[in-house]
């Protein structure tokens, strides 16, 4: 049995565009602080292993493994929440969560509880892409839900800029301020004290997320399965459409992370920079032309769309393949930092342009009761390959293959080498199954 129609809204019924772009800013807002609070454990490696006597096996779990495995598995569940209930006050309680929990860092007295503190913030952070992307595509026309989307995933190089840009600030309070004291810690490590800096502006943003109205639900209504499996049954449906966005996405994105991941070490060993300084000035790259590649390729995406291309996401995310590819492996082979740099800039620039409009393309092809599930399992499977291989595909290749660690440019080209052709590939596989999807979803809203 076939779940009610959803209403459709015309957009004005919700307010103005203005309104509609104000929501935008504070998810915007949210995604900062998320990423903020999902970084700085990675500032703060050697004060933190000194403090807890933990090894770097150890601390890696808790950047990684801690963080991921339940913000990839929670995402679903939260999915099924979010496509059922009041997405902004999930959200709203999840920046909460996620708040509190890295506060909770700070105050964490030992290892087991510093690694449970993670996955809280890991769990509050799953509240939020797929509720925001699920409320962001009732805010907006298809032929505008490219930018809107794209404007909100400016958290992403923006909170990872904003926490690189800042590494030496933090790295300096954690290692040389006096103890300080904190409840129920008597002269403290001032790395805690971090922790609760980094909170303090998701708490505020929480508040501001309680004043967005919740839209009603546009879009077609769903035919596959009403219980929490209905979203496994539609994708499977709908396979040769998702599956190749999925995995070409992923492939990207492990690319991504891997040099997010390594770039300040690579020029710490292959330029002899200090990793504060290169993180600083990569941390200005990431934020300024990651924000400038997401806007471009959202304009671009919707201009396709509007023209009557309905797999224009997918041309706009092919083209920051091919694009970013020349760049991504020239970057490690250039014979000065500077030279690095120059190819690094337009690498992010470009590679950028797929970050919103990936989640856009797949509110284009989904129900409406299924959007923030489906949101959910993409960032499943993109995290899991993307953040959960990247890195570590880098660094295994440098410490098994090469067994040297100065080899570690080599290792970024060939990662580079062997997943962006496979990317490119699997996307342009998906353009045909894709515009059919996005055609058999508007007739389904016609019925609706």
């Amino acid at each position: 049995m076939s779940e009610p129609a959803v209403p459709i809204a015309a957009a004005d019924e919700e307010g103005s565009d203005a309104y509609a772009w104000w929501v935008v800013f504070v998810l915007l807002l949210a995604y900062t602080c998320s990423f903020i609070d999902r970084m700085i454990l990675t500032l703060l490696v050697a004060p933190i292993r000194a403090d807890l006597g933990i090894s770097d096996t150890q601390m890696s779990l808790l950047v990684g493994f801690a963080f991921a495995v339940l913000y990839t598995v929670a995402g679903i569940p939260l999915g099924y929440i979010a496509d059922r209930g009041n997405r902004r006050r999930l959200i709203a309680a999840g920046i909460t969560g996620w708040s509190a929990m890295t506060a909770a860092c700070g105050l964490a007295p030992n290892y087991l509880s510093l690694f449970l503190a993670r996955v809280g913030v890991g769990i509050g952070e799953a509240t939020l892409s797929p509720a925001a992307y699920s409320l962001l595509s009732d805010y907006f026309r298809k032929d505008k839900l490219g930018r809107a989307v794209a404007v909100y995933s400016i958290g992403v190089p923006l909170g990872s800029g904003i926490a690189l840009m800042l590494g030496g600030v933090i790295v300096d309070i954690a290692t040389n301020m006096p103890p300080v004291d904190l409840p129920g810690i008597a002269d403290a490590a001032p790395w805690r004290l971090v922790f609760f800096m980094a909170a303090l502006p998701g708490l505020a943003v929480a508040l501001l997320m309680l004043l967005v109205r919740e839209p009603a639900r546009k879009g077609a209504r769903v035919k596959t399965g009403r219980g929490f499996g209905g979203v496994f049954a539609f994708v499977w449906q709908h396979r040769a459409a998702f599956g190749p966005h999925f995995l070409g996405l992923s492939l990207l994105t492990l690319v991504i992370y891997g040099y997010m991941a390594w770039i300040p070490t690579f020029f710490a060993r292959s330029h002899g920079m200090a990793p504060a300084d290169a993180g600083f000035w990569f941390g200005i790259i990431l934020a300024a032309g990651g924000a400038l590649g997401l806007l471009a390729g959202g304009a671009f995406a919707d201009k396709l769309f509007r023209s009557g291309r309905k797999d224009g996401h997918l041309i706009t995310i092919l083209a920051a393949t091919i694009g970013a590819a020349p760049f991504l492996v020239l970057a490690p082979l250039m014979p000065s930092a500077t030279l690095a740099f120059l190819c690094l800039a337009p690498a992010m620039l470009i590679a950028s342009m797929h970050g919103g409009v990936a989640g856009a393309a797949l509110q284009l092809i989904t129900p409406n009761r299924f959007r923030a599930q489906v949101t959910a399992l993409y960032f499943f499977v993109a995290n899991l390959i993307g953040f959960g291989l990247g890195p570590t595909a880098v660094a295994a290749i440098t410490d098994y293959g090469f067994g040297r660690d100065d080899a570690l440019a080599s290792s970024l080209v060939i990662v580079a080498v062997a997943a962006l052709p496979a990317s490119a590939l699997l996307i342009a596989w998906g353009r045909a199954p894709f515009r059919r999807s996005v055609a058999a979803m508007e007739a389904e809203e016609q019925v609706a």
